[in-house]
């Protein structure tokens, strides 16, 4: 993992952070390589696996589907939390109502641009908790913070909330993607530090 800046851990507010974790006013750039550049001309997503109607989006298809605006704390693995940050995006649900997902679909797995993947419950990506979200404090996402698109799972380590995301694939296992395989927590829930697979 790549980390770039940002982790002075600073004085905590009157917000409730998960057990081991500590309050920044930064926003830390972490990624497990680099920094994909990617035109939104050219940006895709597409979402396929156990759905009934599978669709591949433009950018502009993309944003022509209602978004909400986001205020949410997000928490890293790494330690940090981050309050009150503010976001701009689609609900999976309303992707997830164009697609029709199929009733024995139990997990997603999102990819990325960067060969990146991660695993997701289906039930934490409904009832507006998760978004592909495109803008960041109202400015078009940064590409160092997953621009121009990246997942928002945010009551879920941030690893989870995959930057330049591409596709999401509907399936009926659990299936591990990078930091899963690679010793992370299956889950990532902050407040019970499931950080790491023997983590309970």
């Amino acid at each position: 993992m790549i980390i770039n800046k940002g982790f002075s851990p600073k004085h905590t507010s009157e917000h409730s952070l998960p057990p081991g974790q500590y309050e920044t006013h930064d926003f830390p750039v972490l990624s497990k390589g680099y920094t994909p550049k990617i035109d939104t001309n050219n940006w895709k997503i597409r979402i396929h696996g156990l759905v009934s109607n599978p669709i591949v989006l433009s950018w502009n298809e993309f944003n022509a589907l209602p978004s909400s605006e986001i205020t949410t704390d997000i928490h890293c693995v790494t330690k940090w939390s981050k309050f009150n940050t503010v976001w701009k995006g689609v609900s999976l649900d309303t992707l997830v109502e164009l697609v029709g997902l199929q009733g024995r679909a139990t997990h997603v797995l999102a990819f990325t641009y960067d060969d990146y993947s991660t695993n997701l419950p289906v039930a934490d990506i409904l009832l507006n908790k998760a978004y592909i979200v495109t803008e960041f404090d109202q400015k078009p996402l940064a590409s160092e913070h997953g621009g121009p698109a990246r997942l928002l799972v945010p009551h879920l380590y941030l690893w989870k909330s995959a930057k330049w995301i591409n596709e999401l694939k509907f399936i009926d296992h659990e299936e591990l993607g990078f930091w899963e395989l690679r010793g992370y927590h299956r889950y990532g829930d902050p407040w019970k530090q499931q950080r790491y697979d023997s983590d309970e």
